[in-house]
């Protein structure tokens, strides 16, 4: 047996054959540690992207927020705007001259203000969006890579 032990030739009923199944639980061992280990970091890559989506959401509203906001003062600002219109046209039609022509003046320049910050806030409402889109980017690249690893 020494020869065949020389010549690495081992017998496996010999004093070395349990060198073998020992290191299968090991192996076994290491392999569920890792899968579980899998499950963890998806189960935090998930929460993380959910953490993700909702603070985007967030954002997106705050915006939305302040462009409703902005269009309500542009659509009071237009209605004074509107009454100095009419109070203009209720003067000019009363005295002929000179006070209908300033509330005139003012009453369309108040109404290019309004007109302006309508104009803002329809556009701040257009350019916010409620879809998380960096998350879906972000959920898409980790499904992307994940299915890398798995084909």
């Amino acid at each position: 047996m020494a020869d065949a032990a020389q010549n690495g030739n081992l017998d496996p009923s010999g004093p070395n054959r349990d060198i073998q199944p020992a290191t299968q639980p090991e192996e076994k061992a290491r392999f569920y540690d890792l899968v579980r280990q899998l499950i963890d970091d998806l189960a935090l890559l998930f929460r993380k992207e959910l953490a993700l989506a909702g603070s985007e959401v967030s954002q997106s509203l705050d915006d939305t927020k302040k462009g409703v906001s902005s269009l309500i003062s542009g659509v009071v600002v237009l209605n004074s705007g509107y009454l100095f219109l009419l109070a203009a046209a209720t003067l000019g039609l009363g005295q002929i001259m000179e006070l209908w022509l300033a509330a005139l003046i003012v009453g369309g320049v108040v109404t290019i203000i309004g007109l302006v910050m309508v104009t803002a806030g329809k556009k701040k409402l257009e350019s916010s969006s409620l879809k998380p889109t960096r998350t879906m980017d972000s959920v898409q690249r980790d499904k992307e890579t994940v299915e890398g690893y798995t084909s």
